[in-house]
C-alpha cells in the first residue's frame, strides 16, 4: 500500500543525513515514510566523503528505512533510491527522456550526473540521503553534470519531494516483496551499461582496473568485472567510466 507522502520542509539545515541520524540516536526515533527536506544544506556530504553541491532550487532530502531480518542487503537501497530518482524525474520530463541508471546508484541526464544518493546506518536503521539538480548543476572537473532546468522549467520543490517520496515508497515496496534480483532487473534495463561493454573502475584505494561489464551479483548488486585473461572480479565500491 502506498502511502500519503509525509514531508518535512525545513528552510536551511546542516545536513538532512545528520539531522535524522541525531535524531535516531537521541532516541527520539523518525517514522519510515516521513522524508526531511531543506531548501538548504550547509554541510552536504556525497559518497567518499565528496561534498555535495548546495543548488538554490534542488532537492536536498533524507528519509528512513528499517532494517528487519531475512531482507535483501541495506547496501542495496541505493539502486532503491536510484530507481525512484529516475521514476520521479520521468513525472517531470516524461518517459522518452534521456535518463540512464550507472553503477552503483547515479542517475545521468544526457549523460550528465543528476543525482547523488548517500547510505548511512544508525541504529538498525538505514538513513537514505538523495540530492537532484533540479534547478542548477554544480561544475566538476572529472565529470560532466547536468539538471532539469537544462531542459524544462524546475518543478516546485514541494512538488517534486512528493513525487520522489510516493516512487521511493513504490520501490521500497517492490524491493521488500519480491528481493533484490527484481530491483537489480528494474536498474539494469535503465541502465547505461549492456553486458559486455567496456569499463575502467577507479578503485577507493586509487587503484585502475579495466575490463568488460559481466553484470551484478545477485547477492548484494556488486558489479562484476571480466578482465583480459577471462577472470572475473567482483568490484563493491569505486567510480566507473
Amino acid at each position: 500500500m502506498t502511502r500519503t507522502p509525509d514531508i518535512v520542509l525545513v528552510e536551511e539545515t546542516g545536513s538532512t543525513n545528520a539531522d535524522l541520524a541525531a535524531a535516531i540516536r537521541a532516541g527520539e526515533g523518525w517514522p519510515e515514510g516521513k522524508w526531511l527536506v531543506a531548501r538548504r544544506q550547509t554541510a552536504g556530504r556525497g559518497r567518499q566523503g565528496r561534498a555535495w553541491f548546495d543548488g538554490a532550487g534542488n532537492f536536498m532530502g533524507s528519509a528512513v528505512v528499517a532494517i528487519g531480518e531475512g531482507g535483501p542487503p541495506p547496501a542495496s537501497l541505493s539502486f532503491v533510491a536510484a530507481l525512484a530518482v529516475r521514476d520521479a524525474v520521468a513525472a517531470v520530463l516524461g518517459e522518452d527522456a534521456d535518463l540512464a541508471l550507472k553503477w552503483p546508484n547515479d542517475v545521468l541526464l544526457s549523460g550528465g550526473k543528476l543525482s547523488g544518493i548517500l547510505l548511512e546506518m544508525a541504529r538498525g536503521h538505514i538513513i537514505v540521503g538523495i540530492g537532484v539538480n533540479l534547478a542548477k548543476a554544480p561544475d566538476l572537473p572529472d565529470r560532466k553534470t547536468a539538471a532539469v532546468a537544462q531542459v524544462t522549467p524546475p518543478p516546485a520543490l514541494e512538488d517534486f519531494a512528493a513525487s520522489l517520496a510516493g516512487a521511493f515508497d513504490r520501490r521500497l515496496e517492490s524491493w521488500r516483496t519480491y528481493g533484490l534480483g527484481a530491483t537489480l532487473q528494474a536498474f539494469l534495463v535503465q541502465s547505461i551499461h549492456a553486458q559486455g561493454s567496456p569499463l575502467t573502475v577507479h578503485d577507493t584505494d586509487g587503484s585502475v582496473l579495466s575490463g568488460s561489464f559481466a553484470g551484478l551479483e545477485e547477492s548484494d548488486g556488486a558489479l562484476r568485472l571480466r578482465l583480459a585473461d577471462g577472470s572475473e572480479r567482483v568490484i563493491r565500491a569505486g567510480d566507473i567510466s
